[in-house]
């Protein structure tokens, strides 16, 4: 059975893990997409937007509010596959466990 000083060892360890896994989530890119990819995000699992495109034919000005619905929908997009990203990379470290929101280690 292990003593104190290793299972500190072991949840320091695993914090560290943790938190680079964190931090790596910032180099992950998503792609949001609307309107058939005629607009698209591209975001970190942060959710961090990286860049906006827009396809020319809808740079009209009769088109300004459908531009601005397709943005909002591409961004959102974007939000929901970055959030799906970052859950994917924790899982990954923590091997499945579930751990509360804003849990913090070691105890």
């Amino acid at each position: 059975m292990p003593n104190f000083d290793d299972i500190m060892k072991i949840a320091q360890e695993a914090q560290a893990k943790l938190m680079q896994a964190h931090d790596n989530l910032d180099k992950v890119e998503v792609e949001g997409a609307s309107g058939g990819g005629l607009v698209k995000v591209r975001a970190s699992a942060k959710g961090r937007i990286i860049a906006v495109e827009i396809d020319e034919s809808l740079l009209q000005p009769s088109e300004k509010q459908m531009v601005e619905d397709l943005v909002a929908a591409a961004i959102n997009d974007a939000r929901a596959k970055a959030d799906e990203a970052a859950q994917g990379a924790m899982h990954d470290v923590t091997g499945g466990l579930q751990l509360p929101p804003g849990f913090k280690m070691p105890f």
